[in-house]
């Protein structure tokens, strides 16, 4: 997760860290944390760069981009 996000061209200047805060081997679940630190309030920056969809379709594009 952090190389995806840290070389990510959208989000790597805002990416701080990722960890992982739970693991489960029956479900093959993992419940992870991201950090970001971002600008000052810019008007659609948290709707838009921060949305969860967006952030989620990064790690699906990379893992896509695996294959």
């Amino acid at each position: 997760l952090t190389e995806v996000y840290s070389s990510s061209p959208a989000l790597g200047r805002y990416f701080r860290s990722a960890q992982v805060n739970s693991f489960s081997n029956e479900s093959s679940t993992v419940i992870y944390q991201l950090v970001f630190s971002v600008p000052p309030s810019t008007e659609g920056f948290m709707e838009n760069t921060m949305n969860p969809d967006f952030i989620r379709n990064i790690l699906r594009q990379s893992i896509y981009d695996e294959d």
